[in-house]
């Protein structure tokens, strides 16, 4: 298999719509009148959850006609986010069938499928037309791309002149051990690409991209998962949250993503970059 059939097969997961399903009924929710702030517990699967989501993109400005392109967003909860906060049109793509098929009905039943469309496709071929996005956005997708540089040309190649590239990606430490497996985007070194913040820099300047923010986010992650783990502690595990979307071994790709960042092997990073007019 290749390596992005390997991705996708590491995140499939057949029956996470029933799942999501089930945990909002428990929870007592309406799933006739269901609200975005109803699905973030799992909508927002990566470090610091909608904390870390508002935190890169309130650095952004948006303006309703906007077009957005999500970079592996998953159920869709990123492409959610922004188009109830900022009104912009966003496309997401990601390499999960299971997560876009449920995506789009969960856009659906929140009315935002007209503002909203989820495709599968690669981040190494993007489907969108040279020059036609404002906004890039990727959370939490490099871990799982080896060619950091071919990314990078795909970005570059479909944002319009000024328009640009924000992410928030587990990045290597200081640390150069190896890392604990499993994690929450890979089971094994096989499908595990986390990339020092220098390597993303030299692919941004390779295609003429100019980095304009960066910010290490490791003492929030940090903070982020001791608050995480003293709540589970008061109130037990939640019964929707992003360990639907991990299976049965969900505790231990997240005490492995602890562990890792408390050892200086992993280090979450957010970098904007800028596509200069022509």
């Amino acid at each position: 298999m290749t390596l992005e059939q390997d991705v996708a097969r590491h995140y499939a997961t057949r029956t996470i719509l029933s799942q999501i399903e089930a945990a909002l009924k428990s929870k007592g929710a309406d799933l006739d009148r269901l609200t975005v702030d109803d699905l973030k517990p799992v909508d927002e699967f990566h470090t610091g959850g909608i904390e870390a989501t508002s935190a890169l993109l309130d650095q952004l400005d948006f303006t309703p006609d906007m077009t957005v392109l999500d970079i592996g967003a998953g159920l869709g909860g990123t492409a959610r986010h922004i188009v109830h906060r900022y009104g912009a049109r966003v496309t997401g793509i990601d390499l999960t069938p299971d997560f876009v098929e449920a995506g789009r009905e969960l856009s659906r039943r929140l009315h935002l499928e007209e503002r909203i469309e989820l495709a599968v496709a690669s981040a190494l071929d993007l489907p969108q037309q040279d020059s036609s996005i404002h906004l890039a956005v990727m959370i939490h997708v490099g871990m799982n791309i080896a060619d950091k540089t071919r990314l990078f040309v795909e970005v570059a190649r479909v944002l319009r002149d000024g328009g640009h590239f924000a992410l928030f990606d587990v990045m290597a430490g200081e640390n150069g051990e190896d890392l604990v497996f499993p994690l929450p985007w890979s089971s094994s070194s096989d499908t595990s690409h986390v990339a020092a913040p220098g390597v993303y820099r030299r692919a941004a300047h390779e295609v003429g991209l100019v980095q304009i923010a960066e910010r290490d986010r490791t003492t929030f992650a940090r903070d982020y998962f001791d608050r995480v783990r003293r709540k589970i502690a008061a109130d037990g595990p939640p019964p929707l949250g992003i360990h639907l979307l991990m299976g049965d071994t969900a505790g231990t790709k997240i005490d492995n993503y602890v562990t890792n960042l408390a050892a200086g092997r992993i280090a979450p990073y957010e970098m904007i970059f800028k596509k200069p007019a022509s």
